[in-house]
């Protein structure tokens, strides 16, 4: 038997309301579980830019994390054209994200081109990518402010104020999640945890480069391939992406294993 869904306006509404708490609640559960457990960094963050356009009316989703000299490095982000966007943000040192991470506030814009003047060379690159509105929300926890995430949006408007309190309630978690007491005692601990992220990101571009190569695929097809490997076998992606590098694991883009592989 097929359960139809309630008809009518207010009805409609609430189910559809309910089905997006439930899918909100469900990614916020997911990422306090680093709290409780043994957590692989680079997959908790690329986890949250993907749950970002999955629930909010976003097209794109990109996160940057402080390195230890305090500048921001790109570790996430939800698709290709995002990555080299945010690149470019940092290279051009102008963009929502840097300015959201130097005030520590919520930076929204919701038509690039009503405000030509404020990062003229990253609102006319984000305009050649496609996109048109920006938001960007603070990683911080009380005074600390450890990076940004970045949501980007083809169609000019801003987000609404319970989503815009999605994303912050998202970005806020994360940032628990790598602040956590029980590994942050010292300030080393913190710098050594985003160098490692930091790291671990270019392992897996370098993985991407190789499996895009190997399978004659476009770059985002060969993430989701190292993703979906690391996820079936339940391994780190780190992991995995290090094996591929290293030319200890052969996937093709079945997912499936070369014979030959060490």
């Amino acid at each position: 038997m097929t359960i139809e869904p309630p008809v009518g306006g207010d009805h409609a509404m609430t189910y559809a309301d309910r089905g997006r708490e439930r899918a909100v609640a469900e990614a916020l559960v997911n990422l306090a579980d680093s709290l409780v457990d043994d957590y692989d960094m680079i997959d908790l963050l690329h986890r949250l830019t993907d749950d970002c356009v999955r629930l909010l009316p976003v097209d794109a989703a990109g996160l940057l994390l402080s390195d230890q000299r305090g500048a921001l490095q790109l570790v996430s982000s939800s698709t290709e054209q995002a990555r080299l966007l945010e690149l470019f943000e940092l290279q051009a040192d102008q963009g929502p994200s840097v300015e959201c991470f130097r005030s520590s506030r919520q930076v929204t814009v919701s038509d690039l081109a009503d405000e030509p003047g404020r990062w003229p060379r990253f609102a006319e690159r984000a305009s050649e990518a496609g996109y048109t509105a920006v938001h960007a929300l603070p990683l911080r926890l009380r005074r600390e402010t450890i990076g940004a995430l970045n949501l980007f949006s083809a169609a000019a408007g801003a987000l609404q104020t319970d989503e815009l309190r999605i994303g912050q309630a998202m970005a806020d978690v994360a940032t628990i999640s790598i602040l956590q007491e029980r590994a942050v005692h010292r300030g080393d601990v913190l710098v050594e945890q985003l160098q490692t992220a930091l790291n671990s990101r270019i392992v897996i571009e370098q993985a991407k480069g190789v499996l895009a190569e190997r399978n004659q695929v476009e770059m985002a097809e060969a993430f989701s391939i190292l993703r979906g490997y690391a996820g079936h076998h339940q391994r780190r992606l780190t992991e995995v992406a290090m094996e591929v590098v290293n030319g200890k694991l052969h996937i093709r883009a079945t997912g499936a294993v070369d014979e030959d592989a060490g």
